[in-house]
């Protein structure tokens, strides 16, 4: 069924338009609340709320805190906190859901809304359905006697802190290493720096000095400049950054070159496999780089490919039986460890094969050789089918037969904006950029 509000990672737009206004959010905290309370297990029920640094996090959160009590559900605020520090408190407090409020690594004039099931894994399609349906109905404020309280968690940050650190094995730590650390002036500003120090690290901390409007802005895995000349200028190990939100991580290594999560994917799988605690397979998506599935292979591990998204990603993941798979933008999946995309999570998990191998992450990326990689964004007035026109596949199938085995070619319609996304992969640079131009344009003229 077409969702009205929810997209493929909640709801996410322009603070003030659109979904993204209080009285949405209010409306919202009491949809949402009356279809957890139909389906919390008894007793009352409780939902966790975190959000990142933003200013407009205190109104939404307010919003939907008035929304959720007004439908008999109690609430936990944990102030500013990762994303998947909220799907772990969910769990941990066995609470019946939990809300972020975020854009990730969006600007600030952004927000949005993620959510979180008891389980700590994003909402199945029914619980969203069921949620956009009594957005529809008019807001009936429950009982005097059942209106839900709210209460404020001041040891989250600590929890949190002590769960990352578990993730690695008892003994281990990074004494003699200096990193950087970037933190997008997002969520993970009082919790990465003090993971990483606490191991025994020396800090250098970009990033961390948040005042509302500046998350993302010049800093974090969007934009990962400055992280790259402190790491030279410093002569620090590495540089590692995060989103506003912190459930993606990017690398920078000793010679500040930037390190993706196709190829952090990369040096956790062969580390599992060097260790004897590997599955049989990887799970990228559709724009994970050829190069890494090459690389997996080569290792005799299998790769399959999910849809964009980390919900696709831990579907397939939980269908073929693997524990590891994410995208190339960072956000990582450990379903070992976390139930979640979770940056502080995958960053350990790359320091810890570091660490145990002995060897920098330069040489440990190596392994994996990047194929060059171009995408237009051919602009659209509106949805369109591409199965629908023949000429189109006609030139998708001209240009991969082109490449042969050495490249691939995807076109997919984006889920956030109006446009399709023509991407082209190969060997050779030259070439992939001259065959994207030519199967953009087509694309455009076959369009309009």
């Amino acid at each position: 069924m077409t969702r009205k509000y929810f997209g493929t990672d909640g709801i996410r737009g322009a603070v003030g338009s659109g979904a993204i206004t209080p009285d949405f959010m209010l409306k919202l905290g009491w949809a949402s609340g009356r279809v957890f309370a139909r389906q919390s297990s008894g007793g009352r029920c409780t939902v966790i709320i975190g959000k990142d640094t933003r200013v407009s996090g205190y109104m939404f959160e307010s919003a939907l805190e008035a929304g959720l009590v007004a439908a008999g559900v109690d609430v936990k605020l944990l102030g500013p906190m990762p994303t998947p520090a909220v799907a772990l408190m969910t769990q941990t407090q066995a609470a019946d859901a939990g809300i972020v409020i975020s854009a990730s690594h969006n600007p600030f004039y952004d927000n949005g809304i993620k959510f979180f099931s008891a389980g700590g894994s994003k909402l199945p399609d029914e619980t969203e359905l069921a949620i956009e349906a009594e957005l529809d109905k008019a807001l009936e404020t429950v009982d005097s006697k059942a209106i839900g309280k709210v209460v404020r968690l001041d040891d989250a940050a600590g929890r949190y802190i002590e769960f990352c650190k578990s993730t690695v094995p008892e003994g281990f730590n990074l004494r003699g290493m200096k990193i950087a650390v970037d933190c997008a002036h997002g969520a993970t500003y009082h919790i990465a720096p003090s993971v990483f120090s606490e191991l025994g690290a020396e800090v250098l901390t970009l990033g961390a000095e948040p005042d509302g409007f500046n998350i993302n802005e010049g800093v974090g895995s969007t934009d990962m400049a400055a992280l790259a000349e402190r790491v030279v200028a410093d002569q620090a190990d590495l540089g590692i950054a995060f989103d506003g939100d912190g459930d993606r991580v990017l690398f920078v290594d000793a010679n500040g070159d930037f390190v993706d999560g196709d190829e952090l994917i990369y040096v956790i799988a062969c580390h599992r496999l060097a260790t004897g605690t590997s599955d049989a397979g990887v799970v990228g998506t559709l724009m994970s780089n050829l190069g890494m599935e090459v690389a997996l292979r080569d290792q005799g591990l299998q790769f399959a490919r999910a849809q964009v998204g980390d919900r696709y990603v831990k579907a397939l993941m939980e269908q073929e039986g693997w524990h590891l798979g994410g995208e190339s933008s960072g956000h990582i999946i450990c379903s070992d460890i976390t139930t979640t995309g979770d940056g502080v999570v995958a960053a350990l998990q790359v320091l810890y094969a570091i660490k145990t191998s002995g060897q920098p992450l330069a040489v440990l990326r190596a392994g994996m050789t990047k194929y060059p990689q171009t995408m237009i964004n051919v602009r659209i007035a509106q949805k369109v089918d591409l199965s629908e026109h023949e000429a189109i596949g006609v030139a998708v199938a001209e240009v991969e037969e082109t490449l042969g085995s050495r490249g691939r070619v995807l076109l997919r319609p984006s889920g956030t904006e109006p446009v399709i996304r023509v991407m082209v992969e190969g060997e050779d640079v030259a070439e992939v950029e001259q065959l994207c131009s030519q199967l953009a344009a087509k694309v455009e003229a076959v369009l309009g």
